[in-house]
């Protein structure tokens, strides 16, 4: 954290932290505090495939599949292959799953710095976080906070895709929860609003499911920045859209480096 006498505020900003507790520990040196607008959980790293919770339970050889499969979008296939691979481990998979998930809950929240304002993303599992958040960390979605001066609002989770990740919700219901924050500063949310050029991930050469309900808050209410993350390798890691500028923060589980926002 930064020194109380210095001027002006900084905030550090990470998203998509994929089990990068060693990075998330340091992550606020030099600021004020810390935002994390989600995705803590390690599930499968994309671009090492010995990395995560379905290589710790398959091996790297069905996580090389698995992957092949999503990124040819070939999801139906994709369940399936999980399928037998579950049935043939002979356990529960929401049980192994969600102690896997635990694990690093544990060791990721002990991480978070004091204090640290944080948003779910969409590989979350929300009902778990009031168990491990420890106090210095604000669990935040669909609300509003007043950081130096300026009001951060903070939208979780995730759209509908047939990925089927944890946390993901309806269009309607995510925007309610954009709607509930009203006039805001910064709007903080872990997937980018509804823009080619924000939600194209060159790597993986797909286009990720960005909300148009973002957008039109953006366009509506002016805020001075729109932060967000979700989308690892994006065509544009910036934009603006009238007076906001749009930011992607970065994928913190590859370079371990905050954004940092500074007044």
């Amino acid at each position: 954290m930064r020194d109380g006498g210095d001027r002006g505020m900084r905030i550090n900003v990470v998203s998509d932290v994929h089990g990068n507790a060693r990075d998330l520990a340091a992550a606020a040196d030099g600021a004020d505090a810390l935002v994390c607008l989600g995705d803590l959980v390690l599930f499968l790293d994309y671009a090492d495939h010995s990395r995560g919770i379905f290589p710790d339970l398959f091996g790297t050889e069905n996580a090389d599949r698995i992957v092949e499969l999503r990124t040819a979008r070939r999801f139906g296939e994709a369940r399936d292959f999980a399928a037998r691979l579950w049935a043939d481990l002979g356990v529960d998979p929401m049980t192994a799953t969600q102690e896997a998930v635990r694990r690093q809950y544990e060791e990721l929240f002990a991480a978070f710095p004091t204090p640290t304002y944080a948003t779910y993303g969409n590989v979350d599992i929300p009902a778990f976080w009031p168990e491990y958040a420890r106090p210095g960390t604000t669990v935040l979605d669909g609300e509003r906070v007043e950081l130096g001066g300026r009001v951060f609002g903070f939208v979780g989770g995730g759209l509908r895709t047939p990925m089927r990740t944890p946390y993901e919700i309806s269009d309607e219901e995510y925007a309610a929860k954009v709607e509930a924050l009203g006039e805001v500063d910064v709007l903080c949310s872990h997937i980018p609003p509804d823009l080619p050029e924000l939600t194209y991930d060159t790597v993986a050469r797909r286009f990720e499911r960005g909300s148009g309900a973002l957008l039109a808050a953006i366009r509506r209410t002016k805020p001075r920045y729109a932060l967000f993350g979700h989308v690892h390798q994006p065509l544009a890691r910036r934009m603006r859209v009238g007076r906001t500028e749009c930011v992607n923060v970065g994928h913190f589980a590859s370079t371990g480096r905050p954004w940092t926002l500074e007044w």
